[in-house]
């Protein structure tokens, strides 16, 4: 039997605790957005027209310590986290400042980006300089590992119905791999893994970091890259570049260790390459245990950033021979007996 509560019991916890922190009886939260996991968010206006935030984090599905943890922990670096104003652990409930409703993947656009993605630098910048903590998780081969298994149990086998032979299986373990060497073998930081405007918050000191509750110690070129390669801008690859370039510059001024530029582009290459597919896994996961069926929108974005990339490293060109011959395919018979879901 389940332990978790009805969605309507949830609901009246919410709203008592809601007002009950606020002080006020009429207050009444509104949806403001939901996450890839059990948390929620939801926006109210407190009486004398001040607006706030509520994270609702079932704590029987989702643990709200993690976030409040590491949130300590960015803050001692001087990264812009949000604002608790008020806790409930037991029962999964923060009330937080209200950033607005936009993200800076709402605000980006050709003629801002360059801004926008230096003050993305400056704080991503301080999170790196923070030294791990001991017992921290590290981006290691257990975490690589579970990564791997995601694009090929949920993407090619659940959500495309592709069973691999025995020799596409064993080039995907090869190319899988790789990319796991080269991640381990990068200068390791404290990484965010989710470094990409959508949790990027415009503020006058920021912008605001979110969503930094997987916070690890990892390789130094997986947030830089995850900034670039989001669900919501594709950018054109010569323009990547320049800006992986800048913020290389100013990390090496900044005292982060790195290798050489040609080689720390590779690295985010190679790195992207190990992130979209993952993330493909992820999208199937939502959309088949979650019901989070919006999360398919990404599949072809997220394609595109691997046929984008692929032709640059040779070593990697089984990976885009199997995506061309066996999973393109694959996805245009699934759309002509879904009509509606192209790409998807």
């Amino acid at each position: 039997m389940s332990d978790t509560p009805p969605p309507l019991a949830r609901e009246q916890a919410r709203l008592r605790w809601t007002r009950q922190v606020l002080d006020d009886d009429g207050a009444l939260p509104q949806r403001a957005s939901v996450d890839a996991g059990f948390r929620s968010y939801w926006r109210v206006s407190a009486g004398d027209g001040r607006t706030f935030v509520v994270m609702d984090s079932p704590p029987e599905r989702e643990d709200v310590r993690p976030w409040l943890h590491r949130r300590e922990l960015l803050l001692g670096g001087g990264v812009r986290v949000p604002q608790v104003l008020a806790q409930d652990i037991a029962q999964g409930f923060l009330l937080l400042e209200d950033l607005g409703p936009r993200t800076l993947a709402q605000l980006l656009d050709a003629d801002n980006a360059d801004a926008l993605f230096d003050a993305a630098f400056a704080q991503l910048l301080r999170l790196q300089r923070i030294a791990a903590p001991a017992g921290l998780g590290r981006f290691g081969p257990a975490l690589l590992a579970r990564d791997a298994g995601l694009f090929d149990e949920w993407f090619l086998q659940r959500h495309l119905g592709l069973a691999l032979d025995a020799g596409e299986s064993a080039m995907l373990a090869r190319m899988q791999q790789l990319l796991a060497d080269n991640a381990l073998a990068q200068p390791q930081v404290l990484v965010h893994r989710d470094f990409m405007p959508r949790n990027l918050m415009p503020a006058a000191d920021g912008p605001a970091v979110l969503d930094f509750q997987d916070c690890v110690l990892g390789p130094v070129a997986y947030d830089p890259v995850s900034l670039f390669k989001d669900t919501a801008v594709s950018w054109p690859l010569a323009r990547v570049d320049a800006w992986l370039a800048r913020y290389h510059a100013q990390a090496g001024a900044a005292g982060i260790e790195l290798p050489p530029l040609p080689a720390f582009l590779r690295d985010a290459d190679w790195l992207g390459v190990q992130r979209h597919l993952k993330c493909l896994g992820i999208f199937a996961r939502l959309n088949h245990r979650d019901g989070k069926a919006w999360y398919l929108d990404n599949v072809p974005r997220f394609l595109g950033y691997l046929e984008q990339v692929l032709p640059r490293h040779a070593e990697l060109h089984p990976l885009l021979e199997l995506l061309q011959r066996r999973v393109r395919p694959a996805i245009e018979r699934r759309d002509a007996a879904l009509p509606g879901t192209a790409g998807a």
